[in-house]
């Protein structure tokens, strides 16, 4: 059986709408969970969540996700009443406006691949796919000649004419309706994941043992850092333009105060940022500014703010991202530093060791943690992360990990 163009058009508009669902879906859960891991985060090179919450993941403020949905939508509507049209002249305007469409999509998915590609170095399966849906919608619908745009302006009118009149009118309500409630109803920023992490239920019997099996499992690694006398010693590398970085930072620091507090567990941060200017590990800059972050909170450390510094940064973390001025100001008014242009390049260089070390440990993303030396590259949700410190407590006093 032969496709026709509009049935073709139908199949790629589909598979767009949904890979982008699916996308929304993952961004969506990335936002709402800290603890959420998606299930098409491999690793650095091939990685969902690194591309979704990067600033290239939104585009005024809207998630690129669910712009594809809505792309898709109003694409695989068009496909289906050209399918379903007996008559030629309409069929031919249909594909001419997906064809329009089209146009504009991939200049803007071909920007994405570069960001992707070039300066994030990682592959996003799922935005890999609605790449493949809009240059197949273009090829199809632009195929056999190509469309006239000259004719296509003259229907225009006539067309949005059309449409004003039931029972179009219905369905063009219908589907401002449904983007109007996307855009408003999706998440702009992170859940408030300090009042999230009191929500967790305890960690069951069950739960603890499996757990306990999975973290035997973990590599493990000498951190040349000393523990100072702690039975545990948790490393972490961070990055305060990173998002799963600010959910760490909230849902883990009650838990490590009263770890800390009773003197046998040290915490320690290591800077991490994910931008090559101090960062020499990377292929690519993931997060603007980042450096400058650090660099300000190194810079605040002297003068005892820098506490105080890292609680703003995460708070004000956006989207969207801090600018280097908008840093430089918290620098001056939060942790007290009046010089910090001319501390900046010192700064990177105090940042450098960090960031070697990590890169010596292989560490590829942030957060990313080592508790006595097992790695954990990944935001688990909060009364799990208490779980592996306590698994680590027991180890250390010769007792049994599992209930």
């Amino acid at each position: 059986m032969r496709f026709s163009k509009p049935a073709w058009l139908l199949v790629f508009a589909l598979l767009g709408l949904s890979a982008s669902s699916v996308s929304t879906f993952v961004h969506y859960q990335l936002l709402k969970d800290p603890g959420f891991s998606s299930f098409c985060d491999v690793n650095a090179a091939v990685n969902c969540t690194r591309a979704y919450l990067s600033e290239y993941g939104s585009f005024l403020g809207v998630p690129v996700a669910l712009g594809g949905v809505i792309f898709f939508a109003l694409s695989t509507i068009l496909a289906w009443i050209a399918r379903r049209s007996p008559a030629a002249e309409q069929r031919e305007g249909l594909i001419g406006y997906i064809y329009v469409l089209s146009i504009l999509a991939l200049a803007f998915v071909l920007y994405l691949a570069w960001a992707s590609f070039v300066k994030l170095g990682t592959v996003c399966v799922l935005c890999l796919t609605t790449y493949i849906a809009v240059a197949g919608l273009f090829l199809v619908s632009g195929s056999g000649g190509g469309v006239a745009i000259s004719r296509l302006l003259g229907r225009l009118r006539r067309d949005v004419q059309a449409v004003l009149k039931p029972p179009a009118l219905v369905t063009a309500l219908l589907f401002l309706a449904f983007a109007t409630g996307l855009v408003l109803l999706f998440p702009r920023h992170p859940v408030d994941v300090a009042q999230a992490a009191q929500s967790y239920p305890p960690v069951t019997d069950q739960e603890r043992a499996q757990l306990a099996q999975w973290w035997e499992l973990q590599p493990k690694v000498e951190v040349p850092i000393a523990s100072d006398g702690a039975k545990v010693l948790i490393v972490k590398f961070n990055d305060y333009q990173c998002p799963p970085c600010r959910a760490s930072y909230y849902a883990y620091s009650p838990i490590l105060e009263k770890f800390i507090k009773s003197g046998d567990v040290k915490f320690v941060l290591r800077h991490f940022p994910l931008e090559t200017e101090c960062n020499t590990t990377l292929k690519g800059d993931l997060h603007y500014s980042a450096c400058e972050a650090a660099a300000a909170v190194v810079m605040a450390g002297p003068k005892g703010t820098s506490t105080a510094l890292e609680a703003w940064l995460f708070a004000h973390q956006g989207p969207p991202p801090l600018s280097r001025a908008q840093i430089r100001d918290a620098a001056r008014d939060v942790g007290g530093v009046t010089d910090y242009d001319a501390q900046y390049q010192k700064a990177l260089e105090a940042i450098r060791p960090d960031t070697t070390l990590g890169g010596t440990l292989g560490v590829h993303s942030t957060p990313t943690f080592f508790i006595n030396g097992r790695r954990l590259d990944q935001v688990i949700q909060p009364q799990f992360f208490e779980a592996l410190i306590e698994f680590e407590l027991k180890r250390q006093s010769g007792e049994s990990q599992t209930p």
